[in-house]
């Protein structure tokens, strides 16, 4: 007969045998994504309310809660042109709950550092393309310019007297007004702020003279007087801004540029899962709903990317930006 101990401890090792026979289920059914989300997803958006990686934070993320049965939660984290947030979602536990929605900015912030803090490729999981969002170069209200190319006269007359906006060193606004002012061969100052209400009232007041800013950031300013938009910085005229001329047919086709965004993860996402996300993603980019919404704000979404040309197209811009970067002289600050 067995002693009592000898017993239990059998017993023991059998419960322990069983639940690790069922560990790998259990992990096979969260790393395919048959089970996921099991909790609210967190969605980190690097840049403040109001930009425009918000404004698409936002809708993606109450469409995709939609079918999921769980919260998008939209977390924003400013700071260090789209720097911090971009550390956290390379740091994110890798089971589908952190994302983040991205721009040039992940590059740029890494490309301007001595010591870069990640690899902006390598230390992510692509997922998708989401959409393309067209700049609008404004102009404060008491500029006496009312096109690009009374702008551009205007600055070179003045070299190094005009400034333009930007929501932090290595931001779509800080790049946009590099390629600018690097076709038109002017002198200005740049200027970062921390948040757009900051921009909006120096744009109002005259003491910044002029930004390029994404659709959904620049409508504020537009819509209440404190801006006057002169052109769209895309190849094309958007159909949201149908009076409003390109750079190209303003004389300008050197600085032609519009601001891509997509969903990215921590690189040890495992592939099922984040084929799983891919197609969450790109069914709802697809529906009327998402179209309208986006159209709303000038926004393109870009449900024909896929995982592979969405990698592609990260390390072409990767490449472009760290020419950009080197050639402007932009450091971090």
């Amino acid at each position: 007969m067995d002693h009592p101990n000898q017993t239990l401890l059998r017993a023991a090792l059998g419960c322990a045998l069983l639940a690790g026979a069922q560990l790998p289920a259990t992990a096979l059914a969260q790393a395919d994504g048959a089970t996921f989300p099991t909790r609210p997803v967190r969605l980190v958006v690097p840049f403040p309310p109001g930009s425009a990686s918000d404004f698409l934070g936002r809708q993606l993320g109450a469409l995709l809660a939609e079918g999921y049965k769980q919260q998008v939660v939209v977390d924003n984290r400013p700071g260090a042109g789209g720097l911090i947030g971009s550390q956290l979602i390379v740091n994110g536990g890798p089971d589908g709950h952190t994302l983040g929605l991205v721009g040039a900015p992940h590059f740029v912030g890494v490309l301007m550092q001595p010591k870069p803090a990640y690899r902006p490729i390598e230390d992510v999981t692509m997922i998708t393309q989401v959409a393309t969002i067209p700049n609008l170069l404004t102009v404060a209200p008491n500029l006496p310019v009312k096109s690009v190319q009374e702008l551009i006269a205007y600055a070179r007359a003045r070299p190094g007297e005009l400034n333009y906006a930007s929501l932090g060193v290595g931001s779509f606004a800080h790049t946009a007004g590099e390629i600018f002012r690097s076709a038109a061969g002017i002198k200005v100052v740049h200027v970062p702020f921390k948040s757009i209400a900051d921009v909006n009232a120096e744009l109002q007041a005259g003491r910044i003279h002029f930004l390029i800013f994404t659709a959904p950031s620049s409508q504020a300013l537009i819509g209440e007087g404190r801006g006057r938009p002169l052109a769209v910085t895309t190849a094309k005229r958007n159909p949201a801004f149908p009076d409003l001329p390109t750079l190209g047919e303003a004389g300008l086709p050197a600085a032609t540029n519009d601001a891509w965004f997509g969903v990215i993860a921590p690189a040890a996402l495992p592939r099922p899962l984040a084929a799983r996300i891919y197609n969450d993603i790109n069914r709802v980019l697809r529906s009327p709903e998402a179209k309208e919404r986006f159209a709303r704000q000038g926004a393109d979404p870009t449900f024909e990317s896929t995982q592979q040309s969405f990698l592609a197209m990260m390390k072409s811009e990767y490449a472009r930006y760290a020419k950009l970067v080197k050639e402007f002289g932009v450091q971090a600050q």
